[in-house]
């Protein structure tokens, strides 16, 4: 089946979900999250994934092993497109609070970070970097990733680009609120031309980080 759009029930399912994160409300709303977030979230991404690559659907349950907020599903749905090989991801997440979009790296293994820092200090790749976040922070991106406080061992204060040498990871968001067009197929083009306009980060972080040589971890 063609995307057409998010149904505002979806909205609706996660409203509900945010007033009574609940295994009751979940077992008695299940079929509307099929139906209405996770069905139609496949959809865009079947359309979407010839130009960008093979979809991850990330499970709609939080892992509380670890947290001190026990609440059981997560209030968003949420996937990845990560190809294997590459540093650079683009994620798509549908919410009561509407769509958003990310491109980018959210965890870099040691390896990782080192080879970012020396990218970003290069004379030749760090300017390249600089500007393409420049570009899309004037285009109303929000720049996000972990970062340190202190400047990274190794460099300077006075670095070029002390800002971007002190990211761990590197990724831009745009939100939209709830509207009209988010229940029609004006949504898939939306993210496409968003991750689209990812392209060129996407392109120099797989350039200059590349993926990890680090064992995976045991689960």
């Amino acid at each position: 089946m063609s995307f057409e759009g998010f149904p505002d029930e979806g909205l609706v399912f996660y409203e509900g979900l945010e007033a009574d994160n609940s295994k009751t409300y979940w077992t008695s709303n299940k079929g509307a999250y099929e139906a209405h977030v996770r069905a139609p979230l496949q959809e865009l991404l079947g359309e979407i994934a010839p130009e960008f690559g093979i979809p991850k659907v990330f499970r709609p349950y939080r892992d509380v092993r670890f947290s001190h907020d026990k609440t059981p599903y997560k209030t968003h749905q949420g996937a990845v497109i990560h190809p294997e090989g590459r540093a650079g991801a683009w994620y798509v997440q549908v919410s009561a609070d509407g769509l958003r979009v990310s491109g980018g790296c959210w965890r870099l293994e040691s390896d990782q970070v080192a080879r970012y820092r020396r990218a970003v200090a290069d004379d030749v790749q760090g300017p390249r970097l600089q500007a393409e976040v420049d570009r899309l922070a004037a285009a109303d991106w929000a720049i996000e990733g972990d970062r340190l406080v202190r400047v990274p061992t190794g460099y300077s204060p006075d670095a070029p680009r002390l800002d971007l040498l002190k990211h761990k990871a590197l990724h831009a968001t745009r939100t939209w609120e709830p509207a009209e067009w988010l229940h029609s197929r004006t949504a898939l083009e939306e993210v496409r031309t968003a991750w689209r306009d990812l392209t060129a980060l996407n392109a120099w972080l797989d350039d200059n980080v590349g993926p990890t040589a680090k064992e995976p971890r045991r689960r």
